[in-house]
């Protein structure tokens, strides 16, 4: 009825009944799912992204193939915006949302295909989520937040995701670099600010030559090549001052009558911004006289020439345009007070850095600002011979930040290895099944079954039998014990063992959304393309 009304409105609408509607649906997903098997799990394969210009992506972190990757069915589309939000809020789980949703319809439509309405699916579904959500609570091991951070733990978590998205050796460096970070930033009773991390990156050396710098890393040098390159035990002072002539704000104009009314202009315009930097050199002088230190000038404004010089004539290194981010970052590196006038000049508010230094790459000039004495905040610095390998780091350092993250905010983790999954499929086939009534049965069933696609899914990738794993693991979990899949010798083992945990969040996230947007695609009964753009063709 509804088809034949549109048409009559509309008679270039395009539109899918029923059965096709659930075709396309149930196939879009189990091509995407398809696409996304192979890359997940520490044995997964890497895909590689041609760009219209012919710039590589070497990648299998699932957030950016699902970015990067140009798809045109809608309800893939659908799929991958519903992982792609899982990443923004989680930083992780975008292959298993996408593998979980298409093997829930790829089950479901074993049933569908045999006459079950597909209500009734998902009414089996509803149950099996309220039921998920209840046994992942149950599961979750408990740990220490921001207060009592249990660093192995940590660790054992941070390598967990990053051994997904990186090559053994170089997610075992990374761990260590990611863990130390955030336990740099996080405070007690604040949130968790990954902003403070900053991640440089220079195409240079090695990507084993990555580190973690306990202070703070700009991407510009000094403007004065009579300067400093190295300075070691230096005061900063960070401050939002000007230190060049500047004009005036307003259209204004000055009469004079001869040469000299000019000049004592001129000079009295100069004289404003020497002053404010004869001060900055008295400063210097008041707590550097009678000792070897050093002394840092980094403003978020301009300095002139005139004033770059008098500035090396003194000694000091001056930085000019630093970022605001780099501001704040620096005051938390350093100590001090970031300071908006001259008056404010005094001993109090200046950090401290025990070593200042240039480094010079090709064009390209950084100042590394290091040896602080209480950071609460650091800089990663990335190091690799081209784009791609940066560009593969960069992405796996942000996963491994936010995991390391995720656990201190949760006070949680799960065990990881496809443990949960598997355990929770004998939970729902011996315990919920019970509970449900009628055909919905059915549905739990399905649930239960579509679950065991991460365990599957590390098998095939690591080049074992999944079927044989499956029934190993069911054994197992029936027998009491939980475990997962060892991906290096394929039997069935205990993953704590190994240190193998997964976020508490990124689990109940994907509990949360993969089922609704599964049974939401189950209802789907027709398609219809009638947009008004139609009328025109």
């Amino acid at each position: 009825m509804a088809s034949s009304s549109l048409k009559s409105v509309n008679p270039n609408a395009e539109i899918m009944n029923r059965a096709a509607a659930l075709f396309m649906n149930i196939n879009a997903a189990k091509g995407l799912q398809d696409v996304m098997k192979s890359n997940l799990g520490p044995k997964g394969t890497i895909k590689m992204l041609v760009g219209g210009a012919g710039d590589l992506k070497l990648t299998k972190d699932g957030n950016v193939l699902l970015k990067e990757m140009q798809i045109q069915n809608p309800t893939a589309v659908m799929i991958a915006r519903t992982a792609v939000a899982q990443d923004d809020i989680t930083g992780d789980g975008t292959s298993s949302t996408v593998l979980i949703i298409g093997e829930l319809l790829k089950q479901a439509e074993r049933y569908l295909n045999e006459g079950l309405h597909p209500r009734v699916i998902v009414e089996g579904f509803e149950a099996a989520q309220k039921a998920s959500v209840k046994f992942l609570e149950d599961m979750k091991i408990p740990t220490g937040g921001v207060e009592a951070p249990d660093r192995e733990l940590l660790t054992c978590v941070a390598k967990t995701a990053l051994r997904s998205k990186l090559r053994e050796e170089m997610a075992d460096k990374l761990t260590t670099i990611v863990v130390d970070a955030v336990l740099c930033v996080a405070k007690p009773d604040e949130p968790i600010d990954l902003h403070m991390v900053e991640i440089m990156h220079m195409r240079h050396k090695l990507e084993s030559d990555t580190r973690l710098v306990s202070g703070l890393v700009l991407d510009h040098g000094s403007r004065h090549p009579d300067m400093k390159k190295h300075v070691d035990d230096a005061f900063i002072l960070t401050c939002n001052i000007s230190l060049e002539y500047e004009k005036s704000e307003v259209n204004s104009s000055f009469m004079y009558s001869d040469a000299a009314q000019r000049e004592k202009m001129v000079a009295a315009e100069r004289e404003y911004t020497d002053d404010v930097v004869r001060q900055v050199i008295a400063l210097k002088k008041k707590v550097c006289d009678g000792n070897d230190k050093g002394f840092v000038v980094i403003t978020q404004k301009g300095i002139d020439p005139i004033s770059l010089d008098m500035l090396a004539k003194e000694g000091i290194l001056g930085l000019r345009r630093a970022k605001k981010r780099n501001m704040e970052r620096l005051i938390m590196s350093c100590g001090g007070l970031c300071i908006n006038s001259p008056e404010e000049l005094a001993p109090e508010i200046l950090g401290y850095a025990g070593e200042v230094y240039e480094h010079v790459l090709g064009e390209e000039k950084y100042t590394f600002v290091e040896k602080v004495r209480h950071p609460t905040s650091c800089t990663i610095l990335l190091k690799g011979p081209n784009e791609h390998t940066i560009s593969q780091l960069k992405d796996a350092v942000r996963d491994g930040l936010r995991a390391v993250k995720n656990v201190l905010t949760d006070k949680a983790v799960i065990v990881g290895a496809g443990a949960f999954e598997a355990a929770l499929s004998v939970h729902l086939n011996d315990v919920v099944k019970r509970t449900v009534e009628g055909r919905a049965k059915r549905g739990v069933e399905a649930f239960a079954e579509a679950m065991l696609i991460i365990a599957k899914t590390l098998a095939e990738n690591s080049g074992y039998d999944a079927q044989d794993v499956c029934i190993a693991l069911t054994d197992e979990i029936a027998k009491g014990n939980h475990v997962g899949l060892d991906v290096t010798t394929g039997e069935a083992f205990d993953p704590k063992t190994a240190g193998i945990y997964d976020n508490y969040i990124v689990k109940a996230q994907i509990l949360h959304s993969a089922p609704v947007i599964a049974t939401q695609l189950l209802l789907v009964d027709e398609v219809m393309r009638a947009g008004v753009n139609m009328r025109k063709r």
